[in-house]
């Protein structure tokens, strides 16, 4: 019996691949809907880029499974590439091309003359097209690793680091691509380093670390759950023991006027006696995606890299 959602664009049921006895990435499950930014996150090496070339073909499923648009990956037609823009991690690209030569090669390969979209998407990342590809700088190649996934409209796009090397004006416009490719309903797999970019981007979040998915969730609900503090002042001195006996709250500080608890979960409580106790101001921090992240990920380099570049194909 099947659990996939009917409507996923990009589904995953137990995803796992060994290299030999060494685990790659283990029991991946999870889904991404259409006009839905997912995150992907995880340390140097935790399984990100091996569960994304599992996904659009590049390498072989160890057990499980994974579609996309309801078509199984393994073993898929060619005419599922037409709806899937990929951008790996580490370019591998033809070096004595220009770009206009490689783009244009590309959309050849997938029967399309994205002529007009190939301008387009060069225009708005200041991208020089009559260069060739070797002599192009790690953050222009990156612009051309972007508007091969770009230009042909894609219905599932899945990004690995897609901003590495781009500078902040790029940047803002990649976020403004993907705003776009969200609002006419595709679904997005963006894994980051910069996680204040997928903390903007993205609705969902999966976390994994040495090929173990660590959790699941909402951004939004991960916050909630996730440790914060909150400042209270006073209009004068108040016990601020009374705060250490609710539930939800893990460490009290007091300071005049001002009592700062560190908790989790619903603050209606600590509001509630607050109230009561005569409050003044109420100031919440919120934790960042990073802070959560580095909660539940080990620390160090990872053990082992995620592989080498991947070759770009239609």
């Amino acid at each position: 019996m099947s659990n996939r959602s009917a409507s996923a664009s990009i589904s995953l049921r137990g995803l796992t691949k060994f290299y030999g006895r060494q685990l790659g990435v283990e029991d991946l499950t999870f889904e991404v809907e259409p006009g839905e930014v997912f995150g992907f996150l995880g340390p140097n090496g935790a399984g990100k880029t091996t569960a994304m070339r599992m996904l659009v073909g590049l390498i072989r499923i160890s057990r499980g499974s994974a579609t996309i648009l309801g078509t199984d990956v393994a073993g898929a037609p060619p005419e599922l590439r037409r709806h899937v823009g990929y951008l790996p991690g580490a370019l591998s690209l033809y070096g004595n091309l220009t770009g206009s030569a490689y783009l244009h090669f590309l959309a050849r390969m997938r029967g399309e003359d994205l002529t007009a979209s190939i301008h387009s998407l060069s225009e708005r990342l200041n991208l020089d097209l009559k260069r060739h590809i070797h002599d192009l700088s790690r953050g222009n190649q990156q612009k051309l690793g972007v508007v091969q996934a770009f230009m042909h409209s894609p219905t599932v796009l899945i990004l690995d680091e897609p901003t590495s090397g781009l500078d902040p004006i790029v940047q803002r416009e990649f976020e403004v691509l993907i705003d776009e490719a969200q609002q006419r309903g595709a679904a997005v797999l963006l894994s980051s380093h910069v996680l204040s970019e997928v903390d903007h981007l993205a609705h969902r979040v999966a976390i994994v670390d040495q090929g173990h998915q660590l959790v699941v969730e909402d951004i939004g609900a991960l916050k909630a759950r996730a440790l914060r503090t909150i400042d209270l002042d006073f209009q004068h001195v108040v016990d601020a023991s009374s705060f250490e006996r609710l539930p939800d709250v893990t460490e009290v500080r007091a300071r005049g006027t001002l009592v700062t608890c560190t908790m989790s979960g619903s603050e209606a409580g600590l509001l509630r006696l607050a109230a009561d106790l005569g409050v003044v101001t109420v100031r919440t921090h919120e934790p960042s995606l990073e802070q959560i992240f580095f909660s539940l990920v080990r620390g160090g380099e990872s053990r082992a890299a995620d592989g080498p570049a991947d070759q770009i194909v239609a």
